[in-house]
């Protein structure tokens, strides 16, 4: 993996791990705890979309690097928690922070590994999403991507579409990610601040 892709791909570890150590703290985990919900949030998505696609095994259980980063990540969260809950709503920021990066990245991962643009966008969403399930399923709620209250998955189809409509043009990938990643985590954020949503029945 190109450096620069593996940069982006540990700051997407790193946010989505802060996410799950924040969520952790809240419930009253204990340091094990935190570095676990950490570490699942952190490295779900990514295990689901390698073991899909054939990279066996996983690159978070290859590279010592990734656990790493997601339990540096649980262990800032569990030690210094009161300095992150000042940010406004951390949680769901630093979500969205990981849904960007992990979407395009999975999306980028699943093209090079051959898959066409309309799989690879599947693979993408799953890496954006994997890991907060996992997250909210392990403090027993409502995954965050079954809710009504905010866009969630459909700002990851949005990133991962502008990665392979890129592709499937044949224009340059980093730049086609940079906008990917943008766009998925503005409307992630306008959703929180704005309140955007899909419509519900009834």
């Amino acid at each position: 993996m190109p450096t620069l892709l593996l940069v982006f791909d540990l700051i997407g570890i790193f946010v989505f791990a802060l996410s799950g150590g924040v969520l952790a703290v809240r419930h009253r985990l204990d340091l094990f705890g935190v570095l676990v919900l950490a570490c699942a949030t952190a490295v779900t998505g990514g295990i689901v979309r390698d073991v899909l696609i054939g990279a066996i095994p996983p690159a978070s259980l290859a590279d010592w690097r990734y656990l790493a980063t997601a339990m540096l990540a649980g262990v800032a969260s569990f030690y210094w928690h009161g300095i992150i809950e000042r940010l406004r709503n951390p949680v769901q920021l630093f979500d969205a922070a990981g849904l960007a990066l992990f979407a395009v990245l999975g999306t980028g991962k699943a093209l090079a590994f051959g898959l066409s643009p309309f799989a690879a966008t599947l693979l993408g969403i799953i890496t954006g999403i994997g890991g907060g399930i996992a997250r909210d399923l392990l403090v027993v709620r409502t995954p965050v991507v079954l809710q009504h209250t905010e866009l969630y998955a459909v700002a990851a189809l949005v990133g991962c579409g502008i990665v392979a409509i890129a592709h499937a043009l044949g224009w340059p990938q980093a730049p086609a990610m940079v906008v990917g990643a943008l766009l998925c985590f503005g409307m992630r954020f306008m959703a929180i601040r704005r309140g955007w949503r899909l419509p519900v029945a009834g």
